[in-house]
This record gives C-alpha cells, structure tokens and sequence, in this order.
C-alpha cells in the first residue's frame, strides 16, 4: 500500500482518553503526563492517533474501588472500548502495545478509554468489563506514576508506528 492510500485509510483515526482516579495537580508526576502527551499528541496526529480528554476523578477521602469505579465509568465516552491499567493484567511490549493501538485505529474503533485505579486498583467488576487489562509487569506501581508510564507508552506506540528514531529496541 503506497504512503496516499495508507494516509487516507486512517483518516478518522483513534482518539485515546486516559480516565484515572486522583489528581496531580502541579506533581512532578503531572510534569511527566503534560510532557508524553503532548509529544504523543503531536506524533499521534500525523498517524491516525489523537489524544481525547484526560479525565481525573477525584479520589474522595480514600472512597473504595467500587465507589471509584462509579466515577470511572461517568468519565468513560459513550461506546469507547475501555482498557483497564491492573497488576493482574496482559503485559505487552512496546512495540506490542503500538500493534494493539493501530489494530483499533485499523477496524474503526472511535475511542478507547484507558483506566487507572486508585492506591487500591480497580473494582474486580469493572476491570472485567474491559476489553483488554494491561499491566506494567508483576510489579505494584503508585498509580499516579502508572499514569506517567502509560502516557510515556503512547508517546512510545506513536513513535513506533511513525517509523521515528524514539524507540531503539
């Protein structure tokens, strides 16, 4: 496929929506996110890839997963597929990860809302209405630096998918 038709085929493009319990608010975690997702905005866009809205619920005097998972589900688009961020869940490679975004972005798949739990993850009932449950690894991570992973990881996936020079592995 030359490079014409293959811009046109991915025209519409994917728009991806982080939905995540807390708030960084000036964190040097929120320094990380602002800079990966505007260098994923700007990569992404030329490939199909845009950035939706970054939803922060509020992570009310320590309120349980279940109650978060209310709030969670409110932020998520209508008809977006949700991806939920969960120790527990698939770990892909980056180069992995950038497949299963343009795999999406490839069957007209509109929106994808990924979820990020609070310091006790998700509710087990709402990370099994997920598509797909992503880990970083068997490790636990705060989930407020979970959120400057997963933002370093889009940025990553575009650039893969690009053909840029950003990843080297």
């Amino acid at each position: 496929m030359d490079a014409r038709r293959r811009t046109v085929a991915i025209t519409v493009g994917l728009r991806i929506h982080v939905c995540a319990v807390g708030r960084l608010r000036g964190t040097p975690e929120a320094a990380l996110v602002n800079d990966y997702l505007g260098r994923f905005a700007r990569v992404g866009r030329s490939i199909g890839l845009t950035l939706g809205d970054v939803h922060e619920v509020e992570d009310r005097l320590r309120s349980s997963p279940t109650q978060q998972a209310a709030l969670l589900r409110k932020s998520i688009p209508a008809k977006a597929i949700l991806w939920a961020m969960d120790e527990r869940g698939q770990t892909l490679s980056s180069s992995d990860f950038a497949k299963t975004l343009a795999h999406e972005r490839d069957q007209g798949t509109a929106n994808v809302a990924i979820a990020i739990g609070g310091a006790d993850g998700l509710d087990p009932a709402f990370r099994a209405e997920a598509h797909l449950a992503l880990s970083f690894g068997p490790m636990v991570w705060p989930h407020m630096l979970a959120r400057a992973m997963l933002s370093e990881q889009l940025y990553r996936a575009a650039t893969i998918l690009a053909g840029g020079p950003y990843h080297r592995a």
